[in-house]
């Protein structure tokens, strides 16, 4: 990456990588793909070059990108330079999301860093990225512990052992639960089917997406372009269990340790990540992965060194426990971080947590939304709110864009949620 090739601002709607900002609020924003493990000194590296191009303040997001927010038209050119020079995220394009531990976890049934990097060079040799929407991307489950059911993508690649042997279950258009199945194919045709799905969206224009072409036309056009790959009376495996949380230890099939530490409503400071990073090192840790759910997982862990990166991690200020009834709270950055927002949505978060923390079990969230973009959280929650010229919309069990049920003052939003989340508590117990 040169700074001739660094394109600047990127209009609202794009998504911003590495060789394309955003303007926001608080200067550009760039987001990073990471590719596998990050090595202590290079993440050490990434936080100084936040801390010397942009404002500091870095995010982990829900899909396991690191964004760098407070870069300037002079500065984003170095950040991209220095950023490029270490190796550590994808190339803009196509995004290709893997599990957090691919490679590392016992369970894998699949290489899906190996399969993510074929497709990737295979996309990159294509046409598909310039004629498909920036928003278009592609999931690869190796199957492991840590799973990708609750990220939606146009396209899923999700392994299984089919008769005994590694096969790829694929689908379109959704999450784990609500994507549409097209069947099963072997692992080898992996990168195939990918590149048919993507053109049979590309077909119907610049901006279309999977869910879309499903919603109109059915799955009849996805199918028939890898009908021929499809193995006979194969059906995917119905996951029962709670996806695993990366918050907390996780074995590796090496015999060493991962511990995963949560961003407090998605952010923190390049300092507390730099110090993050040298307890990580004390601690004979061999890196740092980011994972979904706003998380970064230290990397290559005796068993004995768990306990004090968890011990360092929360006296930082980090999420060390899945129960941290921060974890329950997603908000955005709103304002005036981002232009588009009527409340200071990561502001006023620690006082809803402290308002609704005795009732916050983990059995719902409360999604913040700066404006109704909805972008921290797109799906629906228990309790959403929304700023709006007026005040804080809340909505009940809906999304940003649905009818509120009441607006309030922000001054009198923490004790309305401490009403709201009593009451919900009171239903729990009478069920």
């Amino acid at each position: 990456m040169t700074a001739a090739a660094l394109t600047l601002p990127q209009p609202r709607g794009a998504c911003p990588g590495l060789s394309a900002p955003m303007a926001t609020g608080d200067g550009l924003l760039v987001r990073l793909l990471p590719i596998g493990t990050i090595a202590l000194d290079a993440f050490a590296t990434l936080c100084a070059a936040a801390q010397q191009h942009g404002n500091g303040i870095i995010e982990v997001t829900s899909r396991g990108s690191i964004q760098i927010r407070g870069l300037s038209a002079a500065s984003a050119p170095r950040f991209a330079e220095a950023i490029a020079a270490l190796g550590i995220a994808a190339e803009d394009g196509i995004p290709v999301l893997t599990n957090p531990l691919a490679g590392l976890d016992a369970k894998d049934i699949i290489d899906a860093g190996m399969l993510a990097a074929n497709l990737r060079l295979a996309l990159a040799r294509s046409s598909l990225a310039r004629r498909l929407s920036a928003k278009v991307s592609v999931v690869i489950d190796s199957g492991g512990a840590l799973e990708l059911d609750g990220i939606a993508a146009d396209v899923r690649l999700r392994a299984e052992a089919v008769d005994g042997v590694p096969a790829l279950c694929v689908s379109v258009g959704g999450d784990g639960r609500n994507a549409a199945h097209l069947g099963c194919v072997a692992g080898q045709d992996g990168v195939e089917v990918a590149a048919r799905l993507f053109e049979v969206i590309a077909r119907q224009g610049r901006h279309a997406r999977a869910r879309d072409i499903v919603a109109a036309q059915g799955i009849v056009a996805f199918r028939s372009a890898v009908e021929n790959l499809l193995l006979a009376s194969a059906l995917p495996r119905l996951r029962g269990n709670e996806p695993k949380e990366p918050i907390g230890p996780h074995p590796l099939r090496d015999g060493t340790s991962a511990y995963g530490v949560g961003l407090a409503f998605g952010h923190a400071d390049a300092m507390s990540l730099q110090r993050l990073t040298e307890a990580a090192k004390a601690a004979g840790a061999s890196g740092m992965r980011a994972a979904p759910g706003r998380a970064l997982i230290v990397i290559g862990l005796a068993q004995q060194s768990a306990s004090s990166v968890a011990a360092a991690a929360e006296a930082l200020g980090f999420i060390v426990r899945a129960d941290d009834p921060r974890r329950h709270v997603i908000a955005c950055a709103g304002a005036p971080i981002c232009a588009s927002a009527d409340i200071a949505a990561r502001a006023v978060a620690p006082q809803i947590v402290a308002a609704a923390a005795p009732h916050l079990d983990g059995s719902y969230k409360i999604h913040i939304s700066g404006c109704a973009k909805g972008c921290a959280h797109p799906a629906p929650a228990v309790l959403t709110i929304v700023g709006t010229s007026s005040g804080c919309a809340l909505i009940a069990n809906g999304a940003t864009r649905d009818a509120p049920f009441k607006i309030v003052a922000t001054n009198e939003l923490p004790a309305t949620v401490a009403e709201i989340t009593r009451g919900l508590k009171r239903e729990d117990n009478h069920v």
